[in-house]
């Protein structure tokens, strides 16, 4: 199948859908008019209105060549996180490329994996970020390492077009938000996490932009083209990067301190102070609407709720 015979609906196969970030990829595929199939490993998940459950594992290949059957559109965007290595390594490195080889062989059009710009060497000094900036090395620690390692699987997957979206942190509300939830209550509970370079850069996005972002892709609103400058390439793989205006770890440190209760610590060390540049992904029309402002305003109201 050819993207130029892309349906009036995408379907498209979401997996890590109970995850905040599958979620909410779901929720804008359905309101794209896409018909989506969420892969969940236990039934019951609370899924938007109008997404069908799939239950399984997605590095079955088994399982994998059926729910990508008919499909037009894979996102992945499972990573256990916070695991030990071999298991980051075991799901996402060799895990991924399992759903996205069974796309390739059902004929799907696109693959959207959900990366990160942790994937990037950001040491003190590096400069501004873009997508053919050097990558982290293996001294790296296990996320930085096993999320680079997993686009090198992915790259090496040929026969369908594949897009690797790399956000920095994504904020936006949820019980199992990194930057909204859990890292406000480790700076709360721990004053360790207390600890601080206020200049350093503060790479961001919000989840609301980056799911936009990630719904064009997947259901083609955004064309394929021969040049990585202006669409996705067609049968290729293309970095995007996805981030917003320019922030410090000052403003992330002061709104939670503050919502929470406590005082942060300022330490005086060398840090990076570039900015990931998205000029790929303006250049395919994408542009952030949610400002920093109000981005930081949605974290204090929500620790205060709390």
């Amino acid at each position: 199948m050819s993207e130029s015979s892309t349906p009036t609906s995408p379907v498209v196969v979401v997996t890590g859908a109970n995850g905040l970030v599958g979620s909410r990829i779901c929720a804008r595929l359905v309101e794209s008019g896409a018909t989506v199939r969420a892969v969940v490993r236990r039934p019951g998940a609370e899924l938007p209105a109008g997404v069908e459950e799939r239950v399984g594992e997605f590095d079955d290949p088994a399982f994998a060549a059926s729910v990508v059957e008919g499909a037009t559109a894979v996102v992945t965007t499972v990573h256990p996180m916070g695991s030990d290595r071999e298991t980051q390594h075991r799901v996402a490195v060799e895990g991924t490329p399992v759903i996205a080889r069974a796309a390739r062989d059902a004929g799907v059009q696109r693959l959207v994996h959900i990366s990160t710009a942790a994937v990037y060497d950001r040491s003190p000094g590096t400069g501004d970020v873009d997508e053919s900036s050097s990558l982290v090395g293996d001294g790296a620690g296990d996320y930085a390492v096993t999320k680079r390692d997993t686009d090198a699987a992915l790259a090496d997957v040929d026969g369908i077009t594949r897009v690797l979206v790399r956000p920095p942190a994504i904020l936006g509300a949820g019980e199992t938000s990194t930057w909204n939830t859990l890292r406000p209550a480790a700076i709360r509970d721990d004053e360790a996490a207390r600890h601080a370079v206020g200049d350093q850069t503060f790479a961001w996005v919000h989840i609301d932009d980056l799911t936009a972002l990630v719904a064009d892709i997947a259901t083609g609103a955004i064309a394929s083209s021969t040049d990585p400058e202006r669409g996705p390439v067609e049968g290729g793989c293309t970095v995007v990067n996805a981030a917003a205006g320019p922030a410090t770890v000052r403003d992330y440190y002061e709104t939670v301190t503050r919502a929470v209760g406590v005082e942060p610590v300022w330490d005086d060390s060398p840090a990076w102070t570039g900015q990931i540049l998205t000029g790929r992904a303006h250049a395919w029309g994408w542009a952030p609407a949610v400002q920093l402002a109000d981005a930081l305003a949605e974290i204090e109201a929500g620790l205060a709720g709390r």
